[in-house]
């Protein structure tokens, strides 16, 4: 089934003390690339998380977010006395040094770093909130699963659209086709008939010069292939992840569309073939958004 290469997901779970939300969205891109933003005391998970979701998201570029919010009143705030006594010292010797006499050195100790933390990121992380930070990262990439596959649905009924406009034209070129070659033998026929005397035209070497002509202006096979290309297409849009094969079958769909042009050397077919080459296009755009 076709996908889209776009997404969005979304998932949001309370736990003891915060709230926890996951987002995932994505782009194109011809491969996985995938970005992580974790609050500290996830980022020992980075690893396992992104080997997870390789598994389950192929091509894209996709940003992971996990957003922490606490739920709690005052935030639990950890100093580091260590930290801050020898930071004390150290400034209150440069400041004899100097002979600085301003001795309120603690609000400049406790914007050091290190001096002061959240608790959340000094705790260990707890194996119990680390499983429901899982499950709503699985939850947010359903989410985002889903997402991309009802884009996909939009974009698998513009694909057939826009392959039935194109099968249409590539009819009304072969109803076309039968009375093109037959007039491109009368205009021949006149045209010599003007310049050389009938009595002298060798009727047989006529026609094998007639028919060695007719014959490059043959679209035949190209007819066929074209055909069959986009019977191709229509098979490979259900199947998964085919957005790379529908761009190489669109490619032998342009071949062959350009080929019945520049062979048909007649001005109806010529545009016919320019109607086809915009739908083609059309596809070509949306196809650089297919999974």
């Amino acid at each position: 089934m076709t996908k889209s290469m776009t997404g969005f997901g979304k998932s949001v779970t309370e736990i003891p003390g915060k709230k926890v939300t996951v987002e995932v969205r994505s782009l194109n891109s011809k491969a996985l690339d995938l970005n992580l933003r974790l609050p500290y005391i996830y980022k020992e998970k980075e690893l396992e998380l992104r080997s997870e979701i390789s598994k389950q998201i192929e091509r894209g570029k996709v940003d992971l977010t996990i957003f922490t919010e606490s739920t709690q009143e005052t935030l639990p705030i950890a100093i580091n006395k260590t930290l801050a006594k020898t930071y004390y010292k150290e400034l209150k010797a440069l400041s004899e040094e100097l002979k600085e006499t301003n001795a309120n050195l603690l609000p400049l100790i406790l914007k050091m770093p290190e001096v002061l933390k959240a608790e959340r990121e000094t705790a260990e992380l707890d194996p119990l909130e680390w499983e429901q930070v899982k499950t709503t990262v699985n939850t947010a990439i359903e989410a985002f699963q889903k997402f991309r596959s009802d884009e996909g649905k939009i974009l698998a009924e513009e694909f057939k659209t826009r392959i039935t406009i194109i099968y249409n034209l590539l009819t009304d070129v072969v109803s076309m086709d039968a009375s093109r070659i037959e007039n491109v033998r009368t205009r021949i026929k006149n045209n010599i008939a003007e310049l050389v005397e009938k009595e002298k035209i060798d009727e047989n070497r006529f026609e094998q010069e007639l028919i060695y002509y007719i014959e490059k202006l043959d679209i035949t096979e190209e007819k066929l292939r074209l055909k069959t290309h986009l019977d191709y297409f229509r098979n490979t849009m259900i199947e998964p992840s085919s957005g790379r094969k529908l761009g190489f079958i669109s490619q032998e769909i342009g071949r062959e569309i350009n080929t019945i042009g520049s062979k048909a050397n007649d001005a109806g077919v010529q545009k016919l073939v320019v109607q086809m080459k915009d739908e083609l296009e059309k596809i070509k755009e949306q196809l650089l958004n297919v999974l």
